[in-house]
């Protein structure tokens, strides 16, 4: 069956094909079937990501940033409500074992490094990235793989998987049980599913070279479809930002080959409102040197409500996407300082699951918080224009920051208990 290639379009919206070629997300085979996306919910995320969906290919041009203030240090918390760090996890105590280089001598050692989150179930589930390298260098003790842990709400470990490569995607697909993670953000870049039941792991190869000659990195479950950020473009060849650039992949899985099938969502240069600044209700080219983290924004949300969000962090950009339909409308929300992880407040029950890199440790961060409200883990030494050496003056180390969805404005949170360097986040109501 004959499969629509995208379209492209002047007008700043970003339109998917009449008929989108889909398969079973991790079922046997990828033979082509059209089927409608589904509006509802949970009937659609039984379906598999498309095989084939549009992105706007347009004239290369750059973004000015609005003019937004810069980013200052966090020291001065001006929030009303004061929240509470609680360590629940340190890797120091947790360990796994691996081969130097992959094929020497066996080793153990402390699990280091934690960064991307998720939850199946009642689980928690955490890469620690041991030192291994952005294109799965080996760490500076020979190791080649990452941990991905899985942890109870309190903190107790479960079990693990090593998996070869640098972690730095990490989601769950509650419909069909299984932790989806990506390797090696800027180049050599592969997928594994980890069965939430049994434990078996599957590694997938993509079916091509990424078109964005980088990474992949993080990855949201969205109407059905997976959803990979195309990290570090450029790394390999070609000059970033690209309107030939995929900024996101749809991917979707053959079991039965371990093939992972990738086409672009939207590119580095599509077309998109500015939503803050000076260029505000403007139509703007995106120039996106940096797509990393990526969620969904929940209903609760009082902007962007149901939109799939992908954080450009050195650009200092989210990008939200909203799907009408067949058709998708991109909005940039520029900020005054990059961001990894964004988390919304599902629930005035809950608390926030934040990892740290700088002290290898999983945190709970709890207290009186307001549904719908927006939380980053604000990453100064990010930005493209972060200084050689930080943190410094003006680019202090992590942070937790309340996101205003409006104006873009990060405030630092007022926290007590132990110090925190915000990295990989999520709400657990």
């Amino acid at each position: 069956m004959k499969t629509e290639l995208p379209y492209r379009f002047r007008m700043p919206t970003v339109h998917l094909p009449d008929a989108l070629v889909c398969a079973r997300r991790y079922g046997g085979g990828v033979s082509p079937s059209v089927v409608t996306i589904l509006h509802n919910r949970r009937t659609v995320a039984l379906f598999a990501a498309a095989t084939a969906v549009a992105g706007a290919v347009v004239t290369a041009g750059a973004l000015a940033a609005p003019a937004i203030a810069t980013t200052s240090a966090p020291a001065s918390a001006s929030n009303s409500h004061t929240l509470t760090v609680r360590q629940i996890a340190n890797g120091a105590k947790l360990h796994h074992s691996f081969k130097v280089n992959g094929t020497g001598a066996k080793k153990t050692e402390s699990l280091a490094d934690p960064d991307d989150i998720t939850q199946l179930g009642r689980g928690i589930y955490v890469t620690f990235q041991n030192g291994v390298g952005p294109q799965g260098q080996a760490s500076t003790d020979g190791n080649l793989d990452s941990t991905i842990v899985e942890f109870t709400l309190s903190g107790r470990e479960v079990r693990q998987w090593d998996l070869v490569g640098k972690c730095d995607g990490l989601t769950a697909d509650p419909q069909a049980g299984k932790v989806i993670a990506t390797v090696n953000e800027d180049a050599n870049s592969s997928v594994y599913t980890i069965n939430g039941f049994n434990g078996r792991v599957t590694h997938y190869h993509y079916n091509k070279a990424l078109p964005h000659k980088g990474g992949t990195d993080a990855i949201s479950v969205y109407h059905g479809l997976v959803l990979i950020s195309a990290s570090a473009p450029g790394t390999t060849g070609g000059t970033a930002p690209s309107a030939s650039f995929p900024a996101v992949y749809v991917v979707g899985f053959d079991a039965r080959t371990k093939v992972a099938h990738v086409s672009p969502l939207f590119y580095d240069e599509a077309l998109a409102k500015q939503a803050n600044g000076s260029a505000a209700g403007k139509t703007i080219h995106l120039a996106l040197t940096d797509p990393d983290s990526n969620t969904v924004v929940p209903r609760v949300s009082p902007r962007y409500a149901g939109d799939f969000v992908l954080d450009s962090q050195g650009d200092q950009e989210l990008i939200f996407d909203r799907f009408e339909g067949f058709r998708q409308s991109l909005t940039a929300l520029h900020l005054p300082a990059s961001v990894d992880d964004t988390a919304w407040v599902t629930s005035r029950r809950g608390a926030l699951y934040i990892t740290d890199a700088t002290n290898d440790t999983l945190n709970v961060v709890y207290g009186s918080f307001s549904v719908g409200s927006a939380y980053s883990s604000v990453t100064p030494c990010d930005s493209n224009n972060a200084p050689g050496t930080c943190p410094g003056p003006g680019f202090p180390a992590n942070y937790l920051g309340s996101l205003n969805l409006k104006t873009g404005a990060l405030t630092p949170v007022a926290l007590k208990g132990p110090v925190l360097n915000t990295e990989g986040m999520i709400f657990v109501p």
